[in-house]
């Protein structure tokens, strides 16, 4: 396997990442290192949640790899959170596929791995997954 990955606007490397129902689609196409959500740029697809777009580019701080780079995202499902952290697990993974000696990096900040925490079912005879209806003494 070669450490070098070629990637072209009509061979682009993609890359999926998860978290709750959300799903991040990534394509990945030589450009200059924007990233672009649904169809908007980052900061107007996050708007003011600083927070989920600073958890978004995180992987981007450990590592410049993706500099020359256009991110192409298609999220759906959940909600801002959850899409957040989507795009962060495929851009983690999308660096680790052009270049592996990022993933001992990326491995240690905790970005390649994919958070399986999810909704508990609802139980049958409860009203919620945990919740219980009152119990009568009498």
């Amino acid at each position: 396997m070669t450490d070098t990955l070629t990637i072209t606007r009509q061979k682009p490397l993609w890359t999926v990442g998860r978290r709750k129902t959300a799903i991040a689609r990534l394509r990945i196409v030589p450009g200059e290192g924007r990233l672009f959500v649904n169809g908007r740029s980052a900061d107007e697809f996050f708007g003011g949640h600083e927070r989920h777009k600073a958890s978004a580019l995180s992987p981007f701080k450990v590592a410049k790899t993706l500099a020359a780079h256009d991110v192409f995202v298609t999220t759906t499902g959940g909600g801002v959170t959850g899409q957040a952290d989507a795009i962060r697990l495929g851009v983690a993974r999308a660096m680790v596929a052009m270049d592996p000696k990022l993933r001992t990096a990326l491995r240690a900040k905790g970005l390649l791995t994919r958070d399986p925490r999810a909704v508990e079912r609802k139980k049958s005879g409860q009203p919620k997954a945990r919740k219980r209806f009152q119990h009568s003494k009498r």
